[in-house]
Order: structure tokens, then sequence, then C-alpha cells
């Protein structure tokens, strides 16, 4: 897929390697649709970015949300061919810290950030991609997730981001087939 035909969301946009990654698509020609909750950063990245770039209040652990951000840049964007998602966090906890057992909420966080939210913007975005017209080598989109090392070789103290991590791992070749 060349850049400069790139029309692409990218959650976690705001900052890091989703900033990074618009940074560089939007260098080579393409747009982008920043997807955050950093209101203020997400506003400033892309008004940095240019007119290339636009910026989506989007919590993705949020099915509405999502299609909604989704939606929003494809049609600012005039269509939509690449997802990336990069949102994520990496609260440290131990299975048995000091203080005791790590609480399932915090668990349960890191795993609707990483994983639910890679899968919900998966799915709004091929969606979209489905009406694509096929290119030369019969694709109509890209969807590319952000993993980790860790998903193999977690640390201590990674138990929630290892777990997270080696999900999205997992979910690549069944969304693929």
């Amino acid at each position: 897929m060349n850049l400069d035909r790139v029309r692409a969301v990218i959650s976690g946009g705001a900052s890091g390697l989703g900033h990074a990654t618009a940074a560089r698509l939007v260098a080579g020609g393409g747009q982008v649709a920043l997807l955050d909750v950093q209101d203020e950063v997400g506003r400033t990245a892309a008004a940095a970015l240019g007119q290339a770039a636009s910026y989506h209040r989007c919590d993705v652990t949020s099915e509405a949300d999502v299609d909604a951000a989704v939606r929003q840049a494809a049609a600012r964007m005039g269509g939509l061919n690449v997802a990336v998602a990069c949102a994520g966090v990496a609260t440290p906890g131990k299975l048995l810290g000091r203080d005791g057992p790590l609480a399932a909420a915090a668990f349960q966080r890191v795993l609707n950030i990483n994983t639910l939210g890679t899968f919900l913007l998966d799915r709004a975005a091929a969606a979209f991609m489905q009406n694509n017209t096929p290119d030369a080598e019969g694709e109509r989109g890209l969807l590319i997730h952000t993993a980790s090392v860790a998903a193999f070789e977690g640390q201590v103290g990674q138990v929630a981001y290892a777990t997270s991590k080696a999900a999205v791992a997992g979910m690549v070749l069944p969304l693929a087939r």
C-alpha cells in the first residue's frame, strides 16, 4: 500500500507510538485520524500534523465511542483503509504483591484497553473496509496491532500487560483467516 493512499485511524494516536505512526503516515502523504481520550494533547498533536490529520475523542473500551469515532474519521477522510491499534496501558502489578492480591479491576482495565480496544477498533474499521474496492493484490484494507515481547516473555509485575498483549497477538491469525 502506498503511503499517499493511506486513510488511517490510529487509536492512542495523541502520543507515543500512535503519534509517531501518524507522523510517518502524514509525511508519506497519507491522512490520519487520531483517536484518543487525551483531548488537549490530541488536538495539539493533530494540529501539529497539519490538515492531513484530525483528532477524535474515543474511549477504546466503548463500542459506541469506537464506532462513532471511526465513522466520523472515515467521513472526514473520504474513506478508510488502515486501522492501527496503539492505545494501551502497562499498569504494573504482581498477582500477589506487598499490599495483597492484584485487584481484579486493575487487571480488567488493562485487558479492556489493550485487548478489547484492539478488537473494537478492528471490527469498526473492517465494517468500512469491506466495501472498499480491492487493490491490485486484492486487499481492501489493513489492520495493524501493537503487541509486545511481553506477550511471550512477561516480566515480574506484568501479569495484566503480558496477558493483554498475548491476547492481541493471538487475535491476528483468526482475524486474518
